[in-house]
């Protein structure tokens, strides 16, 4: 029998949990000394600001503030972080391990103890690894969770564990990075922004995508006259705080990034002492793109010559203060790493690399870890589901283990057992047809979340996590300008009978026997002994939140002529890519063409809100009540074409005849060019247990069925996808 998406849950009695209540009537008052507080760091998204959560005179989360010390944020958060306090009070919430059951030819969830949920995991994955190996097993994870739970299925014998960002958003701008300079981007971002003179943004809304700490330095920056490039098919925020706007031709960005590099080339505006001391193959580069010029990339982008030329110019004036943005969702055509490549390259010729105003050396704490036993070899990894591809991928695809779950005799190895914590496959990875197939070809799925999103419906085993209000979880350490360390402390007890997911780790290792692995009693008694090691304690952590430690070196830019080795291999920066050649791809990158949209089709091109991460925000309260719903941009001359009117709710229909399940409200505006469509991500949402986020706007991740595999490292290129109208309802 098929696993069902929607699903009844047996027996499940929402009366025997106390609801707290929602209104929290505090908000807006300045905490008062009576209030407590306790130190956090936002999981709403990956930037992960550091900051206070205070009770309330009941005892309750109240409010979240930003930490002072913090540099991830300066003591400002976001719409997200001071709206976390939602996650908690979300009526919607997972509140019990619930077991899948067939009763009579229907599939429903009862409930279950944590116990009996640990030992029905446990003898699964047992029975997996006696069959197939304890290889078989998988981890997707986006979330901090993920180092509890990864650390379980290294034990097990597993490093099949991969995070989703990397294969469907960042993976293309790490390997270009890495095989240019010798070292990736990092998270947060190492772009010097509050000194630049120059900051382009080549498809980076900065500003509407609110991570936090660019924000604030972009702000910093315009206030000091720095020049802001935004090249963008959409008016973008950023687009308004911009001296110059390319509304470019979707897909064309390569060709205007050769051009660029062309006019600085045979201008002779590059950094020429940088270039010879530090760069390889300047040569084979110039003759590379003797042809990309403005004229012919006029043709192609719709970019006039002179405004490619006048760019250029303002870029090369502010070298080395310059930063072309490397981007953080990168996944667009199946080309992105070389489209990157073009963007580090830039970067190069610029002289921006380790330089103020440019992209900075960050630097992070090293903290030991807290002693287990060394971790069994696997005999086989993801890789041997593709021999010979994505060799210069370091992290494991998401994709690749889904592909790689589904039944195939060209490969070695298939997946059966997958762990899933705090994120939704369904909306996350594209193609949602192959996902469901990969799940139906499980042994078992267990997923671990705070709320019921619609991979729970697939679920064998739903594990309730309690929000990060209620948790400890590991010491953030955030590479960046000055080493640091942060503290996530609960300040309340879980609510229901939810659970941290150290707590789930442990409880799921000791019914498998690995015990030996998560051998503190307490995740306090772990995290002192670990701070012990740098010179802190679990103590002084919770009085200050946020610790500063001193670099060891005075290394955050290049010096004067210093002498530099790069991790390449030929010790500088590589314009000529030799790990790219070395593996039968172009060790430069070269303009490719794309498909146009069907006649009465527009590309469809997503985003994000400043209000939400993703879909995994879209059912708080809080959050829903800045923006419950997305709408569909919409050019006016085709909108004229269509007679469309705005605030109409419509249907969007692929080039592969999927329509989406529920309508959208059109929006009219300018600020898209008339080839394109845009809406924000994350909305759409058809589990009913969701009961603010159901049905409100439409899901873009429905809609993306075709998917552009990046030879190089397997992102899944999500921009190929095309949109048309339906005014009436197809469902």
């Amino acid at each position: 029998m098929k696993r069902r998406e929607f699903i009844k849950i047996s027996g499940l009695s929402l009366g025997a949990f106390a609801l707290f209540d929602p209104s929290f009537g505090l908000i807006g008052e300045i905490p008062s000394e009576k209030n407590k507080r306790f130190p956090t760091y936002c999981e709403v998204c990956f930037w992960k600001c550091a900051g206070w959560t205070y009770l309330n005179e009941k005892g309750e989360p109240w409010k979240i503030i930003g930490n002072n010390d913090d540099p991830n944020c300066n003591g400002r958060l976001c719409p997200r972080g001071t709206g976390g306090v939602g996650m908690y009070y979300d009526k919607d919430r997972l509140k019990t391990p619930l077991i899948r059951i067939n009763e009579r030819g229907k599939q429903t969830f009862r409930e279950a103890s944590w116990d009996e949920a640990f030992e029905y995991i446990a003898n699964k994955m047992k029975n997996i690894s006696a069959k197939y190996g304890p290889e078989c097993m998988a981890l997707f994870t986006h979330g901090s969770g993920g180092a509890y739970l990864g650390h379980l299925l290294k034990a097990f014998g597993s490093t099949n564990i991969a995070a989703p960002s990397f294969s469907q958003c960042r993976g293309p701008r790490e390997v270009a990075f890495a095989v240019t300079f010798g070292d990736i981007v990092q998270s947060p971002e190492r772009t010097d922004i509050r000194d630049t003179k120059c900051l382009v943004l080549i498809g980076s809304h900065i500003g509407e995508n609110m991570h936090n700490g660019q924000v604030q330095e972009m702000s910093d920056a315009i206030d000091k006259k720095a020049t802001i490039i935004t090249v963008d098919p959409r008016f973008s925020t950023a687009a308004s705080k911009s001296k110059f706007w390319l509304p470019i031709k979707p897909s064309t960005d390569l060709a205007l990034l050769l051009a660029w590099i062309h006019e600085i080339i045979y201008n002779e505006w590059y950094d020429k002492k940088y270039v010879e001391k530090y760069t390889f193959g300047f040569e084979q580069l110039k003759e590379h793109v003797k042809s990309y010029t403005p004229e012919w990339a006029y043709g192609i982008t719709t970019i006039k010559p002179q405004i490619i030329v006048e760019t250029a110019k303002e870029m090369a004036n502010a070298s080395p203060s310059v930063i072309i943005h490397p981007g953080r969702h990168v996944t667009w055509y199946g080309d992105d790493t070389q489209r990157i490549r073009a963007i580090a390259i830039l970067n190069a010729l610029l002289g921006s690399w380790g330089r103020r105003g440019g992209l900075y050396n960050p630097d992070k704490v090293h903290i030991p870890k807290y002693p287990s036993p060394p971790y069994p070899e696997p005999k086989k990894t993801w890789r041997d589901a593709f021999p010979g591809k994505y060799i210069l991928a370091e992290e494991v695809l998401a994709s690749g283990i889904c592909d790689a779950t589904i039944p195939s005799s060209e490969r070695d190895c298939t997946f059966k057992g997958w762990i899933v914590n705090g994120t939704n496959l369904i909306y996350t990875i594209p193609d949602q047809k192959k996902t469901l197939n990969a799940i139906e070809n499980l042994e078992l799925l267990v997923v671990i979340d705070t709320m019921p999103m619609e991979i729970t419906g697939y679920a064998d085993v739903v594990l309730p996590e309690c929000t990060y209000l209620e948790r400890y979880d590991d010491i953030r350490n955030s590479p960046h300008r000055e080493p640091n360390i942060a503290l996530r402390m609960p300040a309340a007890k879980p609510m229901y009978n939810s659970k941290p997911a150290w707590w789930i780790a442990k409880g799921i290792a000791e019914k498998l026997g690995l015990g030996n692995f998560f051998t503190y009693k307490t995740i306090e008694e772990k995290l002192d002994w670990e701070l012990t090691q740098i010179g802190s304690s679990l103590k002084e952590m919770k009085q200050i939140g946020v610790k500063k430690i001193k670099r060891e070196s005075d290394d955050l830019y290049f010096l004067e002529n210093q002498e530099i080795e790069f991790n390449t291999n030929s010790g500088k920066i590589e314009l000529f890519s030799t790990a790219l050649e070395n593996e039968g791809f172009d060790p430069m990158p070269k303009y490719t063409e794309h498909e146009e949209p069907p006649e009465g089709y527009y590309r469809l091109i997503y985003g994000r809100a400043p209000m939400h991460t993703f879909s995994r925000t879209a059912n708080n309260p809080n959050l829903t009540d800045l923006m419950d719903e997305n709408s569909v941009w919409i050019n006016p001359k085709v909108a004229k074409n269509w007679e469309l009117k705005n605030n109409q709710y419509i249907w969007l229909q692929n080039q592969d005849r999927v329509v989406s399940t529920f309508s959208i409200k059109v929006r009219i505006t300018e600020r898209i060019r008339w080839d394109s469509v845009y809406m924000v991500h994350g909305f759409g949402h058809s589990d009913k247990r969701l009961t603010t986020a159901y049905g409100k706007g439409a899901s873009d991740s429905e809609l993306i069925t075709k998917v552009l595999i990046d030879p190089i490292m397997g992102g899944t290129g999500m921009r190929g996808n095309f949109v048309t109208f339906l005014t009436e309802n197809p469902n």
